[in-house]
């Protein structure tokens, strides 16, 4: 996906030319493979110091308001850096932390809350995590089991949170629940007492955590809000991070192919680079279609995003983003290892890496059938 804007920005289009380059710089200074391969697997599942020179660079503030310490861009620009990262497999929680866990707070009431935590989500000093799925295959953010119980002080939160990105290393958890008056968000330190925080292992090293709850308390200062404005925060920042995650997938279906295209260049076989056989050369052109049809979908969904659509709208093009890209990346990752034949197949080439990447992200926040579905039946609605 190329970083551009519609016509007529074009000192946003300069802005993230250079941001692109910014992030081409990081990851051939700052990470690589071998990094990727030492931390996968690993409880700590990332480095702290890569993720403040991410935060010195900006990055994690590319989404919050400038009141707040942060850039106040939008996703588009935030694309950029997740589909860079993405291309040399960076396993920094970004979008779990910038993107879902920050919009989350961003869109809430609680003003207090914001200036005391957005700052440090900015600066790298604090790494949330938004819990809010509780079943496999349950997507919906208002789809909360999760007890909230009102007392003199607070809340009691009992409960179980699954599937949150970026939980190995969060310092603190924003979870959904259900009151008697409706949904909250609250905002909820990692070493709160009557909370534990376990990890499933992912199949690209990383992982996903699993929060029980047991009457851990929450201050009424921490509730990042509540009602209508709590289920909006939850669905804005779902459809926020399934556009990321679409960029994320763009990054790896592109470094997967141009890996493929390479080694059609280099393997001889009969005397001839196999890249010369024209059936070889017919599956290359079908993958960059299917490349170029995903960045041509993503890139106008960034755009429309923007502008701040409606919520129908705004789950539409989230999901027709989603879908294009999780399809693009498995079946680009996939041919990728047939390319290669079987050294494709080892754990040693890194080909595999991508496919792995390819298969968490295409499941994160929506599998492609499920976003297709979504976005059939809110076209209907639209049309009607």
């Amino acid at each position: 996906m190329t970083p551009t804007l519609p016509a007529g920005s074009d000192g946003a289009a300069e802005q993230r030319l250079l941001l692109a380059d910014s992030v081409a710089d990081f990851t051939t200074r700052g990470t690589d493979i071998a990094r990727v391969r030492r931390l996968r697997g690993t409880p700590q599942e990332y480095d702290r110091a890569t993720w403040g020179r991410m935060a010195a660079l900006g990055w994690l503030g590319i989404l919050v308001p400038e009141r707040y310490g942060g850039l106040g861009l939008g996703l588009g620009e935030m694309a950029v850096v997740a589909k860079g990262l993405a291309r040399a497999l960076t396993p920094e929680p970004l979008a779990a932390t910038a993107v879902l866990a920050a919009t989350a707070l961003a869109a809430g009431d609680n003003d207090a809350l914001k200036r005391d935590e957005l700052p440090l989500l900015v600066s790298g000093e604090s790494q949330p995590a938004l819990a809010w799925q509780e079943e496999a295959g349950v997507l919906d953010p208002a789809a909360i089991q999760t007890r909230a119980v009102p007392f003199e002080g607070g809340y009691r939160l009992s409960g179980t949170k699954r599937f949150i990105s970026g939980a190995a290393q969060a310092d603190a958890f924003l979870v959904s629940a259900q009151t008697s008056d409706g949904i909250v968000l609250l905002w909820l330190p990692r070493a709160t007492a009557g909370a534990g925080v376990a990890l499933e292992p992912l199949a690209d090293g990383r992982s996903f955590g699993t929060l029980r709850l047991q009457d851990a308390l929450v201050p009424k200062g921490r509730v990042v809000a509540s009602g209508p404005v709590a289920a909006e925060s939850l669905a804005r920042a779902f459809d926020h991070g399934a556009a990321i995650a679409s960029a994320e997938l763009l990054g790896v279906m592109e470094r997967s192919l141009e890996m493929s295209l390479d080694y059609l260049k280099t393997r001889v076989q009969f005397g001839k680079p196999i890249g010369a056989f024209q059936a070889l050369q017919h599956r290359a052109v079908d993958l960059h279609i299917q490349k170029e049809l995903a960045g041509a979908v993503l890139e106008e969904a960034l755009a429309a995003l923007d502008r701040g659509p409606d919520a129908a709208t705004r789950a539409q093009l989230a999901s027709r983003a989603k879908a294009r890209c999780a399809d693009a990346a498995l079946k680009i990752t996939r041919e990728a290892i047939q390319l290669h034949g079987a050294i494709g197949f080892t754990d040693d080439y890194d080909a595999g890496l991508y496919l792995k990447r390819a298969l968490t992200l295409a499941a994160w926040l929506g599998h492609p059938v499920w976003h297709r579905r979504r976005y059939a039946r809110l076209a209907a609605g639209v049309a009607a």
